[in-house]
């Protein structure tokens, strides 16, 4: 039988040397990748995008938009389905598989953290092991749904699938996962409620009518119709 690499570890969420030279290589890689797109001015746009596709191979042809400063760590383990949009100052700890389904939108300063670690300092610290010095970590996916909405400040933590049309407060700390078309929020995030018709704004005819938009459920609070 075959002895798998650290890579093939790596994403499958097994124990992994993190000290491996080819990890070490395919990471100082990523984070190059990761720092050249930061870097090519806005203005500079087909080198940005050419620069996005080597950073996160799976954008081609699907329509990510990423507002630059964003970060992580290898970017091939990044999945992103069609009409994304990632805002300014975003991290992805892309150690184990990231995957955004179509119409994933993520606000500014969110952060999607694969890796996990022992929790007793002696094995979550490099130590020597019979065939040398080994730091033996691990990660778990993150999976989200299409049509999401991760509000400003959020944290995704490994191992968590956020349910299809679901939105993530601002701030929110997700430790376990979501189900579709609900609301959470808190640290740790618990659901608030689901998304219903009484969210509806009507936002095209609200857009040409240029009134403040509100859902049913808002106009019912004010007018107080429904209240007892």
């Amino acid at each position: 039988m075959k002895k798998p690499n650290e890579w093939d570890r790596m994403v499958s969420g097994k124990l992994y040397n993190a000290m491996s030279r080819d990890l070490i290589k395919n990471h100082a890689l990523g984070l190059m990748r990761c720092d050249r797109y930061n870097r090519i001015a806005l203005w500079r746009v087909l080198s940005k995008q050419i620069a996005l596709h080597r950073l996160i191979p799976s954008s081609r042809k699907n329509e990510l938009v990423v507002f630059a400063p964003f970060y992580c760590e290898y970017g091939v383990n990044i999945r992103v389905g069609k009409g994304c949009f990632i805002n300014y100052n975003c991290t992805f700890l892309d150690v184990a598989p990231i995957t955004l389904g179509d119409g994933v939108w993520l606000g500014a300063n969110v952060t999607l953290a694969t890796p996990m670690h022992p929790f007793l300092a002696e094995e979550r610290l490099p130590r020597e092991y019979p065939d040398g010095v080994h730091d033996l970590e691990y990660a778990k996916p993150i999976v989200i749904g299409k049509n999401c909405w991760i509000c400003s400040g959020a944290t995704i933590a490994g191992g968590v699938t956020i349910g299809e049309n679901s939105i993530v407060a601002a701030g929110a700390v997700v430790v376990r996962d979501v189900p579709s078309d609900s609301i959470v929020g808190g640290v740790p995030a618990e659901v608030i409620r689901k998304i219903d018709e009484q969210d509806r704004m009507h936002v095209w005819e609200t857009y040409l009518k240029n009134e403040t938009p509100l859902s049913d459920r808002d106009k019912a609070a004010e007018t107080g119709v429904g209240k007892i």
